[in-house]
């Protein structure tokens, strides 16, 4: 297979001169065989399958403001990575390091495309698909076997992603999610690896703390000071101790070093708890108005979602960040369900109000609705006003919903969505946003 790595740790496969292979030996008897797919540089991996001829083994990075030369690069190609670029770079002091950078404008309509794509691929070989970002997840393939051994089934589909969409991909294969995921990072890019929990203590233990997922810079600042720089230190350390500074998560902790995690794969009809999205901005803002359009769009986004899923928000949540990155959260019930963007937007901007006020910079902004349920399932009062008026609107808004199904998302925006601001800077290139909205990821700063 071209350009594939396999970490591999036993197993063989079978050919056309060897007997055939008992599938059922490479699956437990109890326990799970999860797959965690990541994309290599998926949004520069995007532009290059797109247009090749302009992309294809250039150094390039996606930034939400080249113009400004302030923009922060979100990702950036392999090429640039040997050249020194870096995520979380500002673009002027990348172009210094590399000038012949080419800096693209995100497309978030482009790589939901893909990220849409690339999913169908992975839930053909099974229904048990965790999504945990547009560029990543889970899949649990116990019940798989039908398509082959995991190897079989990683290589398969590693080898479609790239026949079919022409982006590259690495998987991880083990017996839990945090495995899978610390598996999917050993080989990059397009690496297939295997981590069981035996080979643990010599894969892991010799890292650095802050490389184990969900360890975040603050803990592992924490657990320096308390003499642990290793996964194996912290895999023997003492519980209690652990438990005294870190709380509940010191167990975690703990339990993560040495391999140990019971999350299961939460298929997405059943991970629609919560459905939010946030917006790094290009340049930090303050004022009121400049915030209020970051929120109505963002309140579009999430309220489109919500309706495709065709559930309704009981609770909304903002998350703020400021330009120190400090990360803050505010949230509430709302009287009635809803999967309206006007009530979304409103509701986030009393909140913003009540808890920040206007005058202090923002970097990041973000919306989250939870406590959702199915809209068949929801029974919403109404006044005799709205009784007369919502069926119009929800006409209206399932005609603009199929309008920008078939053209794209720029292709209906509100007014307000209009003008030069930090949102719709962004939203007149085509970008909707300028961050990676991550759900379900656990980190513990």
């Amino acid at each position: 297979m071209k350009n594939v790595r396999i970490e591999r740790v036993g197993g063989v496969k079978s050919s056309d001169s060897n007997p055939p292979v008992d599938v059922s030996e490479y699956y437990p008897v109890a326990g799970r065989v999860i797959l965690h797919v990541d994309m290599n540089a998926f949004y520069c991996s995007v532009h290059e399958a797109e247009e090749p001829e302009l992309y294809k083994g250039r150094a390039t990075a996606v930034a939400g403001s080249s113009e400004l030369r302030k923009g922060v690069i979100v990702t950036c190609s392999y090429t640039a990575r040997g050249r020194g670029i870096s995520t979380g770079m500002v673009v002027h002091q990348a172009l210094k390091k590399c000038p012949d950078l080419i800096v693209i404008r995100p497309d978030f309509h482009l790589y939901r495309k893909y990220s849409r794509a690339f999913m169908q691929i992975a839930y053909s070989y099974t229904p048990q698909l965790e999504a945990t970002s547009i560029d990543e997840c889970y899949l649990d393939i116990t019940g798989s076997k039908q398509f082959g051994t995991p190897v079989e089934i990683a290589e398969q589909m590693q080898q479609r992603i790239r026949d079919e969409l022409g982006l590259p991909c690495s998987i991880g294969i083990a017996p839990n999610k945090l495995l899978a995921k610390m598996a999917s990072d050993l080989k990059k890019p397009n690496g297939i690896s295997i981590l069981r929990m035996r080979d643990v203590p010599r894969i892991l233990w010799h890292r650095p703390c802050n490389e184990m997922f969900g360890i975040g810079r603050k803990t592992a600042e924490k657990l320096k000071k308390l003499g642990i720089d290793t996964i194996g230190q912290l895999a023997k350390s003492d519980e209690k101790m652990l438990t005294d500074l870190f709380g509940i998560n010191g167990a975690w902790l703990k339990n993560s070093a040495n391999g140990i995690h019971h999350s299961p794969v939460v298929a997405e009809r059943e991970a629609n708890k919560s459905i939010g999205h946030t917006t790094t901005l290009p340049a930090d803002v303050e004022e009121i108005h400049d915030i209020h359009r970051v929120f109505l769009n963002i309140s579009d986004q999430v309220a489109r979602r919500l309706r495709k899923h065709e559930m309704l928000s009981q609770g909304i949540q903002i998350t703020i960040r400021t330009p120190d990155m400090k990360t803050i959260t505010r949230s509430h019930m709302m009287d009635t369900p809803t999967e309206d963007a006007a009530v979304i937007y409103r509701e986030a901007c009393q909140l913003f109000a009540k808890h920040w006020g206007s005058g202090k910079p923002v970097r990041m902004l973000g919306i989250t609705l939870q406590s959702l349920i199915p809209r068949e399932e929801s029974a919403v009062q109404m006044d005799l006003f709205e009784y007369e008026q919502k069926p119009k609107k929800e006409s209206l808004i399932r005609i603009m919903d199929e309008l920008r199904d078939k053209f794209g998302e720029n292709a209906v925006v509100t007014a307000g969505m209009l003008g030069d601001d930090p949102s719709t800077l962004l939203r007149n290139h085509k970008v909707r946003g300028t961050s990676l909205q991550k759900d379900n990821l656990q980190s513990l700063d």
